[in-house]
């Protein structure tokens, strides 16, 4: 019986259709699938949010959200509910935006210009981080701040584990702080690595976590031992993000390197890579194994502006 690394390598060896989807007039900081898989969002800097609707082998533009007066940083979707996101934006507000609607749910003041946000697993609480490294936690349904908590050191990216009793974040000296929650108390400081800690994403099995930092490196973690079990060294540039495929089993980085990787968890060895120009965002499909992601803007490359990339779509015949 062929393993897993080979049976994923001859799925996209006929799988590897990369479908181009323009979305936005300027750079797309952000992209992220429904939980129910039906749906695409993308955040830009271009102030907007775009909406597309998964066909078969195709994306269609769905619906475009406007309201933010300044760059959207990231967005997520609610953990359970497929019709509603938030958003993260540099004008000191979130939104919550409701699809079925089309129109914007709320929208809740914020202390500074917010980088990273995140949906508590249980979808009660909205954890937002701005760039001044101070987080809010956001009551989901009241929409007001729950509590606030002012970090000394660079936060970089927001977490819950997927149990929603651990809160993550990764800090420009390298490591990962772990706090209790709700009452966010200090649990554990992990020295991960030598540059900035940039990104963190948890595997579906909750399994695993991963890191990926300045240094190039992507780090695999044990969530319940909290050790190190691997690293991933094929990058060269700094690691932006991670997705975990929806069977936790691979692994999308990407970085300002020329192509995203893709690896087997369980070996770190390379199942395929993606070429395209350096890249800061990437998702997984929560049912399928399509990768949507977005390429950093070139300046003789306007063509690419804007645009939301789907990769493992059936090739041609």
């Amino acid at each position: 019986m062929a393993s897993y690394m080979e049976q994923m390598r001859k799925y996209f060896q006929s799988n590897n259709r990369i479908r181009d989807n323009q979305a936005h007039t300027a750079k797309v900081h952000s992209v992220a699938w429904s939980c129910d898989g039906r749906k695409l969002a993308s955040g830009s800097f271009d102030k907007c949010v775009c909406i597309f609707t998964l066909e078969r082998d195709r994306l269609n533009r769905d619906h475009m959200f406007r309201g933010h007066g300044d760059t959207v940083d990231q967005l997520c979707w609610h953990p359970k509910s497929p019709d509603q996101l938030v958003t993260a934006s540099g004008d000191k507000t979130v939104r919550i935006w409701d699809t079925r609607l089309n129109k914007s749910a709320a929208i809740i003041n914020t202390k500074g210009e917010n980088i990273n946000i995140c949906w508590s697993p249980d979808g009660s609480t909205i954890a937002v981080g701005n760039k001044v490294d101070l987080v809010t936690f956001i009551d989901a349904r009241t929409h007001r701040s729950k509590v606030e908590e002012q970090f000394k050191s660079e936060v970089n990216e927001i977490s819950w584990n997927n149990e929603g009793d651990l809160f993550f974040l990764t800090s420009g000296q390298g490591s990962i702080h772990i706090l209790s929650y709700p009452e966010l108390k200090m649990q554990h400081v992990l020295n991960a690595h030598p540059a900035a800690c940039i990104c963190i994403k948890f595997d579906p099995t909750g399994k695993y976590f991963a890191t990926g930092s300045a240094d190039a490196l992507v780090s695999l973690w044990d969530s319940t031992e909290l050790v190190c079990v691997r690293t991933f060294a094929r990058l060269d540039w700094p690691v932006r993000a991670l997705s975990f495929s929806f069977d936790g089993k691979m692994l999308a980085s990407a970085s300002e390197d020329t192509f995203i990787d893709i690896s087997e968890v369980d070996t770190g060895e390379k199942i395929t890579e993606i070429l395209n120009e350096s890249s800061f965002t990437c998702a997984w499909h929560p049912k399928r194994h399509l990768l949507a992601y977005a390429c950093d803007d070139k300046l003789d490359r306007d063509r690419d502006s804007g645009v939301v990339k789907v990769y493992g779509f059936p090739s041609d015949p």
